[in-house]
């Protein structure tokens, strides 16, 4: 009788044996050269971002220099893209520039990306005329927004002092409580609280 069940014993190792096996070969990682070129060649954020979180994987620096220029590229949603890659490989510089996209008001940036929803991406174009119904002022929020999302993507629980009082900021408020779970720090548990009084019941069952 226990014999009778070799076959089916043999099939579920040979099938969990391929299921172990074939992650490990899709998981291989491409070379930083290639990596570096299509983050380069991408130009919408949310995937260029996954090629980010690519490049990230491999853990090395030397990626770093070829992408100094995107630092300061004038569409916040890719200069956040390539500070989340310094900011991940230990570069002090992309946290900061994170954050500076994060408390930026200013006006003086071309039409981008995320405008709509952060998550679009529709708008690529530089030129007000191609990109209909752009604003500045819905540029501003977006840009913002993507960056307390870079935020809550890092991490850092040095990040905490400067989402927490955002909880109270219109612009971004809503995408703040996420952050502050995927950080996952203590001391957040304060500000969350205090939103539970929060007079939008969304943003107190986001805080929840």
């Amino acid at each position: 009788m226990a014999f009778g069940h070799c076959p089916r014993v043999i099939t579920q190792t040979g099938v969990l044996l391929f299921a172990l096996l074939i992650p490990s070969c899709a998981q291989q990682s491409r070379p930083p050269s290639e990596l570096i070129e299509q983050f380069k060649s991408t130009p919408i954020f949310w995937q260029q971002f996954e090629v980010a979180k690519e490049i990230v994987a491999l853990h090395d620096k030397s990626v770093l220099p070829m992408l100094e220029s995107y630092l300061g590229n004038s569409d916040r949603h890719l200069r956040g893209n390539a500070a989340f890659i310094f900011a991940s490989l230990g570069d002090d510089r992309g946290f900061q520039v994170i954050t500076a996209i994060l408390k930026d008001r200013s006006g003086d940036r071309p039409p981008g990306q995320g405008f709509g929803g952060v998550f679009e991406g529709v708008f690529t174009s530089r030129d007000k005329n191609t990109s209909p119904g752009w604003s500045l002022r819905q540029q501003i929020v977006t840009d913002r927004y993507y960056a307390a999302h870079l935020l809550g993507d890092l991490k850092d629980p040095r990040a905490v002092p400067i989402l927490a009082p955002l909880l109270k900021d219109p612009d971004v408020n809503y995408i703040v409580p996420w952050c502050l779970g995927e950080i996952g720090d203590r001391s957040a548990i304060g500000p969350l609280i205090e939103t539970l009084r929060d007079e939008k019941p969304d943003m107190r069952v986001l805080a929840i």
